[in-house]
């Protein structure tokens, strides 16, 4: 199988050099990586970056402030790096005012992006499957509300309370990638296999729905490579 990584499961190591974060990704055996910031660099030597490494994009975690901040720039750097699917990694929604906002810039830039070529996914962490303090799920809004894709992160659905299964069956028209992600359910994170999550009944469903599996696994334990080391050998018995 064929898996991607997030580069914040190795934001130690891409901190100190971004260039080596990403050989290092592609040396362990993933073959694209989900960027999560880009350290100063310009497309060109990003691009750079993923040539000398032998590994490709498969995806962006980029903030919603920046396409409706400065919409043009971002979207210019996005193409020139072949970027098709922006993910906003999370975003404040703890009052209702700011849920319509936001409501509303999904509406406005989806079909924005859709036009040229990118897909607009938004990343969940629990809390958007919770009843929140105004008595709504969050995901449930944006669900019904929106037309933006999901980028489930079956770890913290399976934190939220959810049958992580089901959330992909559920939503599969709308996604095409997800995050395979490990840990206990009190939302303590751990390298893949080393914690509660179902990890082989979520690996089964992926391959079931045709969904992409990119893996994040953030609490650098004892650093960001060695945790993605062992998930990627995880991945070889079990994946």
């Amino acid at each position: 199988m064929d898996y991607g990584i997030q580069l914040y499961s190795i934001r130690d190591l891409a901190k100190e050099s971004f260039e080596e974060a990403v050989a290092t990704a592609a040396r362990l055996g993933y073959a694209s990586i989900e960027f999560a910031g880009f350290f100063g660099r310009t497309p060109a030597q990003v691009n750079q970056a993923m040539d000398d490494a032998g590994i490709r994009i498969i995806g962006t975690h980029s903030g919603w402030g920046e396409l409706a901040n400065d919409y043009e720039n971002t979207l210019r750097f996005h193409k020139e790096i072949g970027n098709k699917h922006y993910t906003i990694p999370g975003a404040d929604l703890s009052t209702p005012e700011k849920l319509r906002d936001f409501v509303e810039f999904l509406n406005y830039m989806t079909p924005k992006l859709a036009a040229e070529g990118i897909e607009l996914a938004y990343h969940n962490h629990a809390r958007e499957f919770i009843l929140n303090d105004f008595g709504v799920r969050t995901h449930d809004v944006l669900a019904n509300e929106t037309k933006v894709n999901f980028e489930i992160d079956t770890y913290w659905a399976f934190v939220g309370g959810e049958d992580p299964v089901k959330v992909l069956d559920k939503y599969a028209h709308r996604m095409s990638l997800i995050h395979l992600k490990d840990g206990n359910a009190a939302g303590k994170g751990k390298a893949l296999g080393e914690g509660e999550a179902p990890l082989s009944e979520i690996v089964a469903a992926a391959k079931r729905l045709g969904l992409y599996m990119i893996v994040e696994s953030e609490t650098q334990d004892p650093d960001g490579p060695s945790e993605i080391g062992r998930c990627i050998d995880w991945l070889k018995i079990n994946g």
